[in-house]
């Protein structure tokens, strides 16, 4: 009774002491609440100081496109800012909201109070989360605000390149004298500007302008000369070739024009960079090299592509199959067009650095568009083909029309005041036109290469085949990774230049690619590229660790313990099955998959398997109970039913077992579960095998006994423990009957056995003089028929029997026919 007292007392002293406790417990995660509060309200103050001014930068420079991209670039940093600093206090109100649930609603009027602890808690509670939503209310706002600035920005970019189509100006003002004089002094400045620097740089940078230029010159030479040595065969075109394939053009046309293209955009990107880090150039002058830069790129790598789809001097590796003169000029007029965009493009960069008047930027963009709107014209006019008659053809009317419509809506364009449009115009057919052909080129390369055979016949698969020593089924699939790998590069690399072209901006590009990466959300479902790679990875290098590992396992471990090898078996498959299960598992977490969203799918499956899916569970069901159990392994003599073999793999759906014949019979797990199966080998390969054997009627039986009593102990591979024995089984219908029972280390070697024993009876009968009898056979006499006499008469009979059954078929169909009855068909067989 006493200690039942202390006890009572040591409770409520607990109940007592442990009030303030969890009241000061409160007060501490009140306290670090409200310093997380403080902390957010600092950032969402900062985040808005900067919403401001890049809205005053969005009024200020609402005429720039570029500078628009990269305000929308930092506005999206601060609304994933301001949705950190929201999500922040996520944690906290889970807290908040499960106390608040555990301390239930207040009491209603007319019930007891609560005590005065609950209720202040309960509103510290709620007070703590109204200040917490206040802030996070104030992100969300910040929020809204960021994405009405974005949408804002797009809509200015929209306009603004609304704008430079649609602007038109005055040609009186392009036509003026005062543009002449204008050209004059912006050359004079040009010319000023660049000796100057020239003159600096000579002066003091010489040595350091050098250097840059060479080891440039050196890079260009290592990709220029390397791509020669590494893609010789599909670089060049071999004039030795009368008839080179349709893949060989392809390829030559696609590298001749892309390496060469990268040496020079590597030899002019890196002189550029290294003037820059040595100080060379100033401020203009940077601009105008890297303009200059582009359009030497621009223009070799049109030049380049001309050049190799049309092959002027070799016309067997020629793309397209125009004569040789028209070709020569298309290669000309496509240069010459590159050069005058190019040209455009290096003088607006002049010109906007220059602070040129308006006049000399229109009557520039006006001159580019004619001469390439007459260019255009020029080449559809152009007869490329010699007909059989030897007369010139045109292009094909569509292709003819096409072109004429383009350089007759670029004159047009231009002559009505519209030089924005026609200028785009012309970029787009120069620019865009190229970059176009070069992809399409290079994606028929990977079509021709992802066939049949295709990649078999080029250079590298021949050598791969020759010193690889690879199959032709090989070559093909790694000629469909090839082609996937150059349609994959060929993305990458193209359309972002076309995108480029077509107004948008690096910060656009980083805008999708940030996106893409993070994640894509459509209704509930959120798909992230970053996520699925990630976890392919994941999955294909948990797959290969376990590959290795069984490997391991069953070579080094289990091999050196001298392991049966149906236990190797069974641990290699589980091991593997195991693996790739939980490098599924790792793989679908690795890709932001929550496996508790699969719980649809398995009640889906479950469904699946209650009616259609029954026997592969139960087939799946059966392999893990025979993997487990063991009631056979591979390598055992087993008789299933009408089948009889050695089995020689288990699988989790079906066991494998190779007849005698060689024959292989695929036995679903399930069968070998619910039917009877024997087992030769199961523990031992100790077996029992028997020897009929039948002698005469009258022989010495004893004598007989004897004898094969000797010949069974006689074979080596007779066990003597335990001792083989021979049966007097029957007195049979035609002979007396012996078995012959001897037992055999391995039962396998039964009929090896059986065979020899059943030659030395032979000889040890035929020696002894006794006779082992066979069965009588049944004499059977064929019937001989009578001829009939060749005369005359013979013919006579047979000529009135056919007549009679002609007769009495068509009076049995007239009968039928009467009485509307079909005749009735013989049973088949």
């Amino acid at each position: 009774m006493l200690l039942r007292l202390l006890r009572l007392i040591l409770a409520f002293t607990l109940i007592i002491s442990a009030s303030p406790s969890f009241e000061a417990m409160a007060q501490a995660l009140g306290q670090g609440s409200a310093g997380l509060i403080t902390d957010q309200q600092k950032v969402i103050q900062g985040l808005t100081a900067k919403i401001d001014d890049l809205e005053k930068k969005i009024q200020q420079d609402g005429e720039d496109d570029a500078s628009l991209v990269d305000i929308r670039l930092q506005l999206e940093d601060l609304s994933r800012a301001a949705l950190t600093s929201a999500l922040a206090f996520r944690s906290r109100l889970t807290d908040i909201n499960n106390r608040i649930e555990v301390l239930g609603p207040p009491p209603a009027a007319g019930q007891p109070q609560e005590p005065d602890i609950v209720t202040g808690e309960r509103q510290a509670l709620a007070s703590e989360k109204a200040e917490i939503n206040a802030v996070v209310a104030s992100a969300q706002n910040l929020s809204i605000r960021i994405s009405g600035l974005i949408d804002k920005i797009g809509n200015m970019r929209s306009e603004l390149f609304r704008n430079l189509l649609t602007k038109r100006y005055v040609l009186s003002d392009v036509l003026s004298p005062q543009v002449f004089s204008d050209a004059r002094d912006e050359y004079a400045n040009l010319f000023r500007a660049v000796s100057s620097w020239l003159t600096f740089a000579f002066k003091f940078k010489f040595k350091a302008m050098l250097a840059a230029t060479f080891m440039s010159l050196g890079l260009a030479a290592i990709l220029f000369i390397g791509g020669r040595r590494l893609f010789g065969r599909i670089f060049e075109a071999d004039p030795s070739v009368e008839d080179p394939t349709y893949l060989s053009r392809l390829s030559v046309a696609f590298w001749s024009t892309l390496l060469p293209t990268l040496a020079v955009g590597a030899f002019l990107a890196s002189t550029v960079f290294l003037y820059n880090y040595n100080n060379v150039l100033r401020g203009d002058i940077g601009l105008f090299l890297n303009a200059l830069a582009g359009v030497i790129a621009v223009v070799f790598c049109v030049n380049r592509l001309t050049n190799a789809a049309l092959e002027p001097r070799q016309p067997n590796w020629r793309l397209i199959q125009v004569e040789t003169g028209p070709a020569r000029w298309l290669v000309r007029l496509t240069t010459a067009m590159a050069i005058v965009i190019g040209v455009h493009y290096f003088l607006a960069v002049v010109n906007d650095s220059m602070g040129s008047p308006l006049s000399l930027t229109v009557a520039r963009s006006f001159v580019a568009a004619i001469i390439v709107g007459v260019i255009l014209i020029l080449m559809a006019l152009l007869r490329p083909y010699k007909g059989s008659d030897g007369s010139w053809r045109p292009w094909p009317t569509w292709l003819r029309y096409t072109a004429i419509v383009l350089g007759l809506a670029t004159i047009v364009a231009a002559l009505f005041g519209y030089i924005g449009l026609a200028i785009f115009v012309s970029v787009q057919v120069v620019v865009t036109g190229t970059i176009l052909v070069t992809a399409y080129i290079g994606f028929l390369s990977a079509r021709e290469i992802g066939e049949e055979g295709g990649f078999a016949g080029t250079s590298i698969g021949r050598w791969l085949s020759a010193n690889a020593s690879y199959e032709d089924t090989a070559l093909d699939q790694l000629g469909l990774v090839v082609s996937v790998a150059i349609n994959l590069m060929i993305v990458l690399v193209f359309l972002p230049l076309i995108l480029f072209m077509w107004g948008f901006q690096p910060g656009d590009i980083q805008a999708w690619a940030y996106k893409l990466a993070t994640g894509i959300t459509i209704g509930s479902v959120t798909i992230s590229v970053t996520g699925i790679l990630s976890g392919i990875v994941v999955f294909i290098i948990g797959y290969f660790l376990t590959r290795w590992f069984q490997g391991w396992l069953d070579g080094s471990v289990m091999a050196r313990g001298k392991v049966d090898t149906g236990v190797r078996n069974s641990i290699r498959l589980a091991v593997g099955y195991a693996g790739v299960a939980v490098a599924g598992l790792v793989g679908i977490s690795a890709a932001g998959i929550d496996l508790s969203n699969l719980a649809l799918v398995a009640g889906a499956l479950s469904l699946g398997i209650g009616f259609g899916l029954q026997n592969v569970v139960s087939n799946f069901v059966s392999g893990l109970i025979l993997l487990a159990e063991r009631p056979f392994k591979v390598g055992d003599w087993i008789v299933a039913g009408d089948t009889s073999g050695t089995v020689k793999k288990i699988s989790v759906r079906a066991t494998e077992i190779e007849t005698f014949q060689r024959q292989s019979v695929i036995l679903p797990n399930s069968n070998l579960i619910n039917n009877a199966v024997g087992n030769w080998t199961h523990r031992n390969k100790l077996g029992r095998v028997e020897i009929k054997v039948g002698v005469a009627y009258g022989s010495d039986v004893k004598r007989v006994h004897a004898v094969l009593l000797e010949i069974a102990r006689g074979h080596p591979l007779v066990l003597k423990n335990p001792e083989p024995f021979v049966l007097f089984t029957n007195f049979g219908a035609a002979a007396l009957e012996f078995e012959i029972r001897v037992f055999l280390a391995d039962v396998l070697n039964g009929a090896i056995v059986q065979n020899d024993i059943r030659f030395a009876v032979l000889d040890a009968f035929d020696a002894e003089h006794i006779e082992i009898p066979s069965t009588p056979r049944a004499e059977v006499k064929v019937k001989q028929t009578e001829a009939w006499p060749l005369d005359d008469d013979k013919i006579e009979v047979e000529f009135a029997e056919k007549e009679q059954a002609e007769a009495e078929a068509a009076a049995e169909k007239a009968r039928l026919a009467k009485s509307g009855r079909k005749a009735r068909k013989p049973d088949p067989g």
